[in-house]
C-alpha cells in the first residue's frame, strides 16, 4: 500500500492529507516584505496541484534578516492582512499552510539571483549592515557582520516570537524555524562561524542556546499550531557542525515540543565540499529518525513518486519535502500518484485530463 498519499498525524491538532510537503523556496519578488499576485498564484497553484502542505519561503522576522531586498517579511503588523486571502485560498484545497520564519544573519543584504546576486554593502542601494554570531564574513569580499550583543540577541528572540504571533493571526497552521543553510541560527550552531566566548559560544550547549530560546519564545504564542524546524545536518566541512550534533539537537527539540525536523544540509561556509547526487541528504534524515521519535522530513533532489515512496517504505523519513520539482511542475503530486498507482482525486475542473490507464 502506498504511504506517500496516506494521511499522517503530526500532533493532536494536525493531520496532513498526504506526506508531500512543498519545500520553502525564495521567490525574491516582494516589496517591503509584502506578498503580491506572484506569490498568490505560485502558492495556490501548488495547493491545487495536490501537496498536503506548503511551507512558505523564508519570511524575514526583521528587515535586516532578509536574504535580499525582495524577500517576504512578517516583521510588522501591516504584513498580517496581506497574507490572509492567500492562506485561506490554500486551505480550500485541503492543503495546510505553513510559513518559514527566518533571519539570514551574515548572509543577508544580497541582490536577486537573476540580477545582482552578491552581497550588497551597507552604503549601497538595497544594502544594509548584517549581524551574526561573530564578525566573520561568509566570503572574504563580503562586508563583515557585527557580532550580536546580548541585547541584540534578545531582540532576535523577540522578533521570532512576534513574527510567530503575526503568522498565527494570518492563519498559518505550521510555523517552521529556519535553522539551516548558514543563516543566523546555523551561524550560532557551527564552530566554524561561532567564536564567541560568552554563554552563546564554545560548548555544544551554548551554541544551541539561541534556538532553544527561540523555540521557548514561540511556544508561548502557539495554541493549536504545529512547530517545525529546518536544520542543516552537517556543514560538509571539517571541524563544523555534523550529524552527531544534529542527533543530539533532535532529541532536545523533541523534548521542547517540536513536531517535525526538516533535514537539509550545508550552507554554513563557502569552502564546504558537497557531493550533490540523487537523495544525497536522505541518509542524514534516516540517521536522525533512528534516534528521535518525532516526524522527520527528507529533502534534496527527490524528483519522482517512486523515489519518494521508496524513502517512506524504507523508513528513512516520515515526510517528503519537494522543492525544484514543484517549480518545474505544480501538479507533481497528481502525476506522482499515477506513477505509484495511488488513487488521488484530481480537481473537478481537471478530471477530464486524468489519464485512464
Amino acid at each position: 500500500m502506498s504511504l506517500l498519499f496516506e494521511p499522517i498525524e503530526i500532533n493532536e491538532n494536525l493531520i496532513l492529507k498526504n506526506r508531500l510537503v512543498m519545500s520553502p523556496m525564495c521567490q525574491y519578488s516582494a516589496i517591503d516584505g509584502f506578498p503580491n499576485s506572484w506569490h498568490y498564484t505560485h502558492y495556490v497553484t501548488r495547493a491545487i496541484g495536490g501537496v498536503g502542505t506548503i511551507i512558505q519561503e523564508a519570511t524575514a522576522v526583521s528587515p535586516e534578516g532578509r536574504i535580499s531586498y525582495g524577500d517576504l517579511g512578517i516583521w510588522k503588523d501591516d504584513h498580517i492582512e496581506a497574507y490572509i486571502d492567500m492562506v485561506e485560498e490554500i486551505k480550500k484545497y485541503n492543503c495546510v499552510p505553513g510559513i518559514q520564519l527566518a533571519h539570514a544573519g551574515r548572509k543577508a543584504s544580497c541582490g536577486k539571483p537573476w540580477l545582482d546576486y552578491h552581497q550588497i554593502k551597507p552604503n549601497e542601494v538595497h544594502g544594509w549592515q548584517t549581524f551574526s554570531s561573530s564578525e566573520i564574513p561568509f566570503h572574504l569580499s563580503d562586508h563583515a557582520p557585527i557580532a550580536l550583543t546580548k541585547e541584540r540577541i534578545d531582540k532576535v528572540i523577540n522578533d521570532f516570537r512576534k513574527a510567530a504571533k503575526r503568522a498565527i493571526k494570518a492563519g498559518f497552521q505550521i510555523l517552521e524555524i529556519h535553522a539551516a543553510h548558514g543563516y543566523l541560527i546555523h551561524q550560532f550552531f557551527s564552530p566554524l562561524i561561532n567564536n564567541r566566548t560568552d554563554e552563546y559560544g564554545g560548548s555544544f550547549e551554548n551554541r544551541i542556546r539561541l534556538i532553544i530560546e527561540i523555540v521557548e519564545a514561540i511556544k508561548t504564542e502557539i495554541t493549536s499550531e504545529s512547530l517545525w524546524i529546518r536544520i542543516s545536518a552537517t556543514d560538509w566541512a571539517e571541524g563544523g557542525w555534523n550529524i552527531e550534533d544534529s542527533k543530539k539537537l533532535a532529541l532536545i527539540l523533541q523534548e521542547k515540543g517540536v513536531d517535525v525536523i526538516d533535514v537539509s544540509t550545508g550552507g554554513a561556509v563557502s569552502h564546504q565540499q558537497i557531493k550533490v547526487e540523487k537523495e544525497y541528504q536522505v541518509s542524514f534524515a534516516k540517521a536522525i529518525k533512528e534516534v528521535a521519535s518525532i516526524n522527520i522530513g527528507a529533502v534534496g533532489l527527490i524528483e519522482s513518486g517512486t523515489e519518494a515512496e521508496a524513502i517512506l517504505q524504507d523508513d528513512k523519513a516520515d515526510l517528503i519535502f519537494v522543492g525544484r520539482e514543484l517549480l518545474r511542475n505544480p501538479y507533481f503530486p497528481l502525476f506522482a500518484s499515477l506513477e505509484i498507482g495511488a488513487e488521488v482525486k484530481w480537481p473537478n475542473q481537471y478530471e477530464r485530463a486524468k489519464p485512464k490507464h
